[in-house]
C-alpha cells in the first residue's frame, strides 16, 4: 500500500501544514487518504480528520505496544488508497534523549513507512544541505525517502536550497511550500486551535488553499510512489466481543466544541464489545439522548465554553440525575472538569458545572502535568480489576481546589518527572481522572467497561 510518514527536524517547523497539504492535495485527486499522528496528540488528529473525511488514528511506541500499533494500522487502513502519518517533535524525538523509544523514527522503523522531512528553510541558504546530510547519517537504518522544504521565501530561494541540497546529499527533494501566514493555524493554552471550531466555509476555504498549494508545489506524484512496507491483511482485534447477543448497549460520549480529545481507537474498541456509541452534545443538546447505558466524557476546552455549558441547566440536570442513577460515568480530563462542583476560569470567574464529584477546579496559567503516565488501578473500578496497568498521557493546565474525601483508584507514574501520585477519583459509579487512557494499551478496558456497564444495569433492573 501506498504510505509515508510526514516528520521534522524540529517542532515548530510545520509538519502539520504541510501534511494537511499533502492529504487534501491526494484527496481532491480522488484518493481515499487514512490519516495518522504519530504521539499522543488529540488536536492535529481533528484536523487530519476534517480534511480527509477518515478519521485520523494515533499511533505511539511508548503507549502502545508493537502488535497494537500494527493492529492500528491495518485496522484503519480498510478501504483506503495511501496512509499520510504526522510525526511527533523532532524526528528523532521520543521519550529520552539516550534511544528512540516513543520517537516518530521508531514508530516508521517498526511500520516501515517512509519518511519525508520538513525542514523550515525560511532563514537558511547553503547550510540547509548540512541540516540534510546530518538527518541521512545520524540513523542508517532508516533512510530518508526525501525532505520538503517549508516557509520558503519564493522561486529563486528554492532553487538555491534545492542546489544546495543536490549537491552534497543523496535525499530528494520533493517540493516546498512558500510562507504564508494565512495558512497557519492558530494556537491556544494547549496547542493548535481544535478543527471543530472553524465554521464550514472557513474549513472549506482552507482545504482549497491548502490542495492548490500541494498541487502547485509538491511532487504528489512522486510522493505517491512510496510504499508502506506492511502487509496490509486484516488482523482481528485480540481481544473477544461479548456475544452479541448478550449485549445491547447505548454509550453516550460528549462531542462539540467543548469535548472532542478521544482516541478514536477507544471507540472502536467499545463498539467491538457490543457498545453503540451515542454521540452528544452537552453545549448545544438541551438533555442527554435517552436510553443511555453510560457516559464517556472526553478531554477538550470546556474552561473556553464555561459560561454556556453552566447556562445549559437542563443538561447539568440531567448529568446529575444520571449519576444519581448509578450508572457508570468515565470522565477523562476536561469531562472530569464538568463533572466538578465548579470551575474557575484563568481570570477568576467561577462557573457551576454539573456538581457530580465533591471537588472544583481552577485553570492554571502554566502546565501541572505534562506527559507519558504508566497507571496501576489501586482497587477494582469500572475499567478492570485492582492490580491492571494501563499506559496514557497527561497534559492540563488547572488543578483541583481542597476537597472532600474522595477514593483514589489510580497509582499514576509519570514517566518525565518520575513522581508517583494517587489519581484516579472514584465516586459511586463515576470515574475520573486528568489521564487521557489510550485502551489498546490493554484491550481489556474496553471490555471491562462493558460489563461493569452491564452489572450496573441488572442491578437498576433487580431494584427497579
Amino acid at each position: 500500500m501506498r504510505g509515508l510518514l510526514i516528520s521534522g527536524t524540529a517542532s515548530g517547523v510545520g509538519k502539520t501544514t504541510v501534511a494537511l497539504a499533502i492529504i487534501a492535495g491526494m484527496q481532491r485527486r480522488g484518493l481515499a487518504v487514512q490519516p495518522f499522528k504519530c504521539g499522543p496528540d488529540f488536536l492535529d488528529t481533528g484536523h487530519h480528520t476534517r480534511i480527509a473525511g477518515r478519521t485520523a488514528r494515533n499511533l505511539d511506541t511508548w503507549m502502545l505496544s508493537a502488535d497494537a500499533n500494527r493492529n492500528a494500522l491495518r485496522s484503519a487502513a480498510r478501504g483506503a488508497d495511501v496512509l499520510v502519518a504526522e510525526g511527533m517533535m523532532g524526528l528523532f524525538d521520543g521519550k529520552s534523549g539516550s534511544d528512540e523509544v516513543g520517537s516518530s523514527a521508531e514508530i516508521a522503523k517498526l511500520l516501515q513507512l517512509p519518511v519525508v522531512l520538513v525542514l523550515d528553510a525560511s532563514t537558511s541558504a547553503r547550510s540547509i544541505a548540512a541540516v540534510v546530510l546530518g538527518f541521512e547519517s545520524y540513523d542508517p537504518g532508516l533512510p530518508l525517502a526525501g525532505v520538503i522544504l517549508n516557509r520558503v521565501a519564493g522561486e529563486c530561494h528554492y532553487e538555491m536550497l534545492r542546489e544546495a541540497i543536490a549537491s552534497s546529499c543523496n535525499t530528494k527533494v520533493l517540493g516546498w511550500l512558500p510562507h504564508d501566514p494565512t495558512i497557519a493555524i492558530p494556537e491556544r493554552h494547549l496547542g493548535l486551535r481544535s478543527a471543530i471550531e472553524n465554521n464550514e466555509i472557513e474549513q472549506d476555504a482552507a482545504t482549497d488553499k491548502l490542495a492548490a498549494l500541494a498541487q502547485k508545489y509538491l511532487e504528489l506524484d512522486a510522493l505517491l510512489e512510496l510504499r508502506c512496507g506492511m502487509v496490509m491483511d486484516h488482523v482481528a482485534s485480540r481481544t473477544t466481543p461479548l456475544p452479541a447477543a448478550q449485549v445491547s448497549l447505548r454509550v453516550g460520549v460528549a462531542c462539540d466544541e467543548a469535548f472532542s480529545f478521544y482516541y478514536e481507537d477507544n471507540l472502536d474498541l467499545l463498539r467491538e464489545q457490543g457498545a453503540e456509541i451515542i454521540r452528544f452534545s452537552p453545549l448545544h443538546d438541551r438533555a442527554l439522548p435517552r436510553n443511555l447505558d453510560a457516559l464517556y466524557l472526553g478531554g477538550g476546552y470546556p474552561e473556553i465554553h464555561a459560561a454556556r455549558l453552566s447556562d445549559n441547566s437542563g443538561m447539568l440536570r440531567d448529568i446529575q440525575a444520571f449519576a444519581d442513577s448509578g450508572k457508570p460515568i468515565y470522565a477523562e480530563c476536561g469531562g472530569m472538569m464538568y463533572l466538578a462542583q465548579t470551575l474557575t476560569t484563568v481570570d477568576g470567574t467561577s462557573f457551576p458545572m454539573s456538581r457530580v464529584l465533591p471537588f472544583s477546579v481552577q485553570m492554571t496559567k502554566e502546565l501541572q502535568r505534562f506527559g507519558y503516565v504508566t497507571v496501576t488501578f489501586l482497587e477494582d473500578c469500572l475499567l478492570g480489576p485492582r492490580g491492571s496497568t494501563v499506559r496514557g498521557h497527561s497534559f492540563h493546565c488547572s488543578r483541583i481546589l481542597a476537597q472532600e474525601r474522595i477514593e483514589n483508584a489510580y497509582l499514576a507514574d509519570y514517566s518525565l518527572s518520575g513522581q508517583s501520585v494517587a489519581e484516579g477519583f472514584r465516586h459511586n459509579n463515576v470515574l475520573a481522572s486528568y489521564i487521557h487512557l489510550h485502551f489498546r494499551a490493554n484491550p481489556s478496558l474496553a471490555r471491562n467497561f462493558v460489563t461493569s456497564i452491564m452489572i450496573a444495569r441488572a442491578l437498576s433492573a433487580v431494584t427497579a
